[in-house]
């Protein structure tokens, strides 16, 4: 097949993505394929209808990849593309919004609230320690955890970095002690549950994508409840929000709260596929190889059918 392989763009998460589809690219090659690849620019539109591929495989991260407006460009060219449909992925970008989904179909997740950056200069929007993070980006952007040791002053300075600086609103939720985890959905089944342990801070940006500041721990050592409640609402999060061809699922678990412990935090519709990702570690726990799981997305984007 002539495989269209969409990267880079000018998201937060520019160099992720590109080092998604460089690795896509090359495994589509390996794979047989004839591969295009694309750095996404304005011209988007016009570059893929001269390519004319059979399949568009969507490795963007972040906004506007994975919000639904690629999605939607796509659909209008007529490409099938891989990962989730327009409605799926405006909803799942959006932290708000994905909670308005899943928490009524009793899917455990923080409570928040939307707060204007300006607000945090005269006072805490909840009681401390809370997080602060975009409403609509993902790979931990602009995240900070304000606690009362911070140094981000009581209230907030204005002159302090953090997300307060490059969003007008953002979503305060409470800050949940314990472990970092996670699960990848592919199809109909949900993968493992890993553990993550940042070897220093929080699991942020720079501990995600830099090798050796993060221990990953796959499968994490979890009370068998946990996990099987963790894998339970992963594929359920999938399922609700219409989810095509993999997602990933973030979670917060708190041992000593057992499992009302447990949060989902957000759900990641187009996960990283970089060396040190999530999916096609949990993909290798399973017996699945980084071609076999591109391939694997490849055709899910031809015969799911109709996307959301």
């Amino acid at each position: 097949m002539k495989v269209a392989v969409l990267m880079g763009g000018w998201s937060a998460e520019r160099e992720v993505s590109l080092t998604s589809g460089r690795g896509i690219a090359e495994a589509c090659r390996n794979l047989g394929h004839n591969v295009v690849e694309i750095d996404m620019g304005r011209d988007v539109a016009t570059v893929l209808s001269q390519a004319k591929p059979d399949v568009v495989f969507n490795a963007l991260h972040g906004t506007p990849g994975e919000d639904g407006t690629v999605q939607g460009m796509l659909d209008l060219l007529g490409l099938p593309y891989t990962h989730s449909g327009v409605t799926t992925s405006a909803i799942a970008i959006d932290k708000e919004l994905t909670k308005l989904v899943l928490v009524p179909a009793g899917i455990p997740m923080p409570k928040g609230v939307i707060v204007s950056s300006e607000s945090l200069f005269e006072a805490d929007p909840l009681p401390r320690p809370y997080v602060l993070k975009p409403v609509n980006e993902g790979s931990s952007v602009g995240v900070a955890i304000v606690t009362d040791s911070s140094n981000h002053g009581n209230p907030i300075r204005r002159d302090t970095p953090g997300p307060w600086a490059e969003f007008p609103t953002l979503l305060a939720e409470p800050f949940i002690a314990g472990k970092e985890l996670t699960v990848a959905v592919i199809g109909t089944r949900a993968l493992a549950v890993t553990e993550l342990k940042p070897v220093s801070g929080f699991y942020d940006y720079d501990a995600k994508y830099t090798d050796g500041l993060t221990v990953h721990i796959c499968p994490a050592e979890l009370p068998a409840a946990i996990e099987a409640a963790c894998l339970a609402h992963a594929l359920s999060a999938h399922r609700l929000l219409g989810c095509q061809g993999t997602s990933r699922s973030d979670f917060r678990w708190d041992p000593e709260q057992g499992l009302d412990g447990l949060y989902l935090l957000e759900i990641n519709t187009q996960p990283g596929m970089t060396p040190l990702s999530l999916v096609p570690e949990q993909a290798r726990h399973i017996g699945m190889s980084y071609e076999q799981l591109v391939q694997t997305l490849i055709d899910l984007a031809l015969t799911e059918g109709d996307r959301a």
